[in-house]
């Protein structure tokens, strides 16, 4: 009957949530009232000295549980404001596509579960492709991200780009139960429904490389090849060394550290972290280098970019955090290579100034997966793709099956 209390407490913005705190406590008077009119039959075959002091223990009892259920009652409330308090709501979305919603700037597809991707398609028709690449965007990006290479570079490699508003950003329908692994499949069907091909290439940048870590376990019969941009790192991933992996979680500031512990322990508690106003909450103070901050403000000048979280933050970048640092079904590092007949490549490009990924981390993945190329870029840090050289690099790199091309591993 308490819990009937509390989910009453707790769902008190409906009826629903009023109909079970009348029922927990009219259970509670009707056990009362049995247990009473048990304790009266019995004490009625005593003498009468004994059922007085009988009836006297029995009106204290009856006080005492009064007592007990109005303490009860008070405490399950407190909690209850406090589970309401942490567990709110999160801002109402805004869905795109809908009758009431704002229009449609793109192309989308429609999955089997019936939600929605939307896509941009650059470089050459994809009739005409030699090389399809399926591009994952970023934190806080979208299908309209920068990305700093010509036409006429896509068409001297008979490029197709497809790039995708991954779900809850700006033009896709939301994934409530978006994981790892749905990003993978995401991906697959988005293929699939465009007819790329029984094969093609991704790159992730970024948070976004979790989808490109979720299509090596998932779907490597699908894949060409794969390309890690300053990929974000799991700390608690389990083939880390414990002193490692805690050497750089500690030179974190203390609101990434706070962030990222609530989404690996606490997930459900992301969206009152990300919304309270108590303490702050990925600062960015000083973890960019002055070429990402020029950058950055090109970006912005977007106007894509300034739609990225129309359909709020919850369904966008508190999933990312939660999906990415959360608990994952597989290590990474415990993969095997997609490709060992080396008809395809991996590669991880990583800045040697990046200030939001611990550098130490990623080397510690390459060594302990030969099979990865990593290049290490002198002088960049964590918008590396977005310099005009870079993704054209990247590009280049990706279509060569040559391991000889891949960059020395700067220690």
């Amino acid at each position: 009957m308490t819990l009937i209390i509390f989910f009453g407490i707790v769902s008190m913005r409906g009826l629903f949530g009023v109909f079970l705190l009348l029922l927990g406590f009219g259970v509670s008077y009707a056990v009362l009232w049995s247990v009473r009119a048990k304790i009266n039959e019995f004490l009625l075959h005593l003498p009468f000295e004994k059922r007085k002091r009988g009836f006297y223990g029995l009106a204290r009892c009856e006080n005492n549980n009064m007592i007990t259920v109005i303490g009860a009652t008070i405490l399950l409330g407190i909690i209850g404001w406090i589970y309401q308090r942490l567990m709110k709501a999160p801002p109402p979305k805004t869905i795109y596509g809908l009758a009431n919603g704002p229009p449609l700037t793109s192309p989308r597809v429609k999955l089997h579960d019936g939600r929605h991707l939307a896509y941009k398609e650059l470089g050459v028709p994809k009739e005409e492709a030699q090389h399809k690449i399926i591009v994952c965007h970023g934190y806080e990006n979208c299908k309209d991200m920068d990305l700093p290479i010509s036409q006429e570079v896509l068409e001297e490699l008979k490029v197709y780009l497809l790039l995708y508003d991954r779900a809850g950003y700006y033009e896709s329908d939301p994934n409530p139960s978006r994981s790892v692994k749905t990003e993978a499949f995401d991906i697959q069907e988005l293929a699939d429904r465009l007819e790329l091909g029984s094969k093609f290439y991704v790159i992730g940048c970024s948070i976004g490389t979790y989808p490109i870590w979720a299509c090596l376990k998932y779907i490597p019969h699908r894949l060409l090849g794969a390309s890690l941009v300053v990929p974000i790192v799991n700390f608690w991933w389990p083939s880390f060394p414990s002193a490692l992996s805690q050497h750089s979680f500690e030179k974190l500031p203390k609101s990434y550290k706070r962030t990222y512990t609530i989404a690996y322990y606490t997930p459900w508690l992301i969206n009152w972290w990300m919304t309270q106003k108590w303490f702050p909450v990925l600062e960015r103070e000083g973890m960019s280098l002055i070429s990402d901050l020029t950058i950055s403000t090109r970006m912005l000048e977007l106007p894509g970019l300034k739609n990225a979280l129309r359909q709020g933050e919850h369904e966008s970048i508190h999933r990312d955090l939660v999906c990415t640092y959360g608990k994952w079904e597989f290590d990474p590092m415990e993969l095997t290579n997609p490709f060992p007949d080396n008809k395809g490549s991996v590669h991880m490009w990583q800045g040697s100034q990046d200030r939001v990924v611990p550098i130490e981390l990623n080397r510690f993945i390459a060594q302990k997966l030969p099979w990865i190329q990593y290049h290490e870029l002198p002088n960049y840090g964590h918008l590396l793709i977005h310099e005009p050289p870079n993704f054209e690099l990247i590009l280049r790199a990706l279509l060569v099956v040559d391991p000889n091309c891949a960059a020395d591993i700067h220690q």
